[in-house]
């Protein structure tokens, strides 16, 4: 990672996290209800389980000391059956969480941070699902990038 962007990323996580908990921490911030706080936290829990499963079938797709790359294709874990439907499960993962973490703290700066999260995560999977295609030509073309059916 070039050093600009460890200065750059820093000061999106610090700033976001800074005006988050400037909203929570507010003396006239209300506590969401506690029906939304477990659904966040199911939401957040589930979302950080199926990303850690989609990085550890990701490395697993490589054999040690290979440089061969093949389709990313869900095994027997269920969380990865998001690959049949998304070429960056994982992203789409992250986002979710970043969803559940914004119906835990009700606040509007979590879902600005889930937004902004969702856009960069975007570009990202539009460009990798541009060069899965471009790469393999039995790439699964009912594939979306980051978002089921739909982007």
């Amino acid at each position: 990672m070039p050093l600009r962007n460890l200065f750059k990323n820093c000061s999106y996580y610090w700033a976001f996290a800074g005006y988050v908990a400037y909203h929570v921490n507010h003396p006239l911030f209300t506590e969401p209800s506690p029906a939304l706080v477990y659904a966040g936290l199911a939401t957040f829990v589930v979302s950080e389980l199926g990303n850690f499963s989609i990085h550890i079938l990701l490395r697993n797709l490589r054999p040690a000391g290979s440089n061969v790359r093949k389709i990313p294709v869900p095994d027997a874990n269920p969380l990865t059956q998001l690959f049949n439907f998304v070429s960056c499960p994982n992203y789409t993962y992250e986002f979710f969480s970043w969803v559940g973490y914004t119906l835990m703290t009700s606040c509007i700066p979590a879902g600005l941070f889930a937004a902004a999260g969702m856009y960069q995560m975007t570009v990202w999977a539009l460009g990798k699902h541009r060069n899965y295609k471009k790469e393999f030509k039995d790439y699964p073309k009912s594939r979306k990038a980051i978002l089921p059916f739909v982007l």
